[in-house]
């Protein structure tokens, strides 16, 4: 009997030797394929913009250009997510359209936004991903062009006064700050382990007014729309 056990127990460990030398291989396939190690990126970026105010009452415009520019921080933890902070330099505003009127009037708002957000991709070679969340900004100035004096339209004799809102060109922007959503999407391209290049576009919508919006003023709403065209460096630091 105990040659019979000797027997069963060194055919049942060959068994488990072999079983696991099946179920390992496997198993190290999937724990590689699970773990996602994280990192830390630095980055730069640069490109235009495109804006338009809403305004209410409504205003005739079309979208004004302008640049940004600034700097990126991202943090991966986990496969397919992270976080995007930026610092950015930005140019928004707004351009009247006076259509077959021969008057230009546009106004540029800088500021300096910083936007928090969650950032959703996919890929690996190169991947496509998604960005969004809340930003802030803080209100630098604003510059005019335009070639008539916004003061003295009466003097004009064919500015076109019918149906349209001109208040807002005498307006200075008083809201120092300024908060709203943005949402963008793009593509990342490895050039190695650690430097990569992306592109971006993305939409900005402010939650916050351009000009005061209380009862007894001109417009209850200056909400600022931006459309932005970007491109960028990353450079992995972890």
């Amino acid at each position: 009997m105990s040659k019979l056990k000797l027997i069963f127990c060194r055919k049942t460990v060959s068994f488990k030797i072999l079983l696991a030398s099946f179920i390992l291989p496997f198993a190290w396939e999937v724990s590689a394929q699970t773990h996602y190690s994280s990192n830390v990126a630095l980055g730069i970026k640069g490109g235009a913009t495109f804006s338009e105010i809403f305004f209410n009452p409504s205003v005739r415009q079309k979208f004004t250009p302008g640049m940004t520019a600034g700097v990126m921080v991202r943090y991966v933890e986990e496969n397919h997510f992270g976080l995007v902070a930026e610092l950015n330099f930005v140019q928004r505003g707004w351009a009247e359209n006076f259509e077959d009127a021969p008057y230009n009037y546009s106004r540029t708002l800088n500021f300096v936004e910083l936007p928090v957000m969650a950032h959703i991709f996919f890929g690996r070679r190169g991947k496509f991903f998604f960005n969004a969340g809340p930003q802030v900004a803080l209100f630098m100035g604003e510059s005019t062009s335009a070639n008539f004096d916004p003061a003295d339209m009466a003097s004009l004799p064919d500015f076109p006064y019918v149906n349209r809102m001109n208040e807002q060109m005498l307006m200075s922007a008083t809201q120092k700050i300024d908060y709203g959503i943005s949402a963008g999407i793009g593509g990342e391209f490895n050039i190695n382990k650690r430097n990569s290049l992306m592109v971006e576009a993305r939409f900005y919508y402010g939650l916050g007014n351009v000009f005061p919006a209380k009862r007894t003023d001109t417009y209850s709403a200056s909400n600022q729309m931006t459309i932005s065209a970007t491109v960028g460096y990353w450079f992995r630091i972890k």
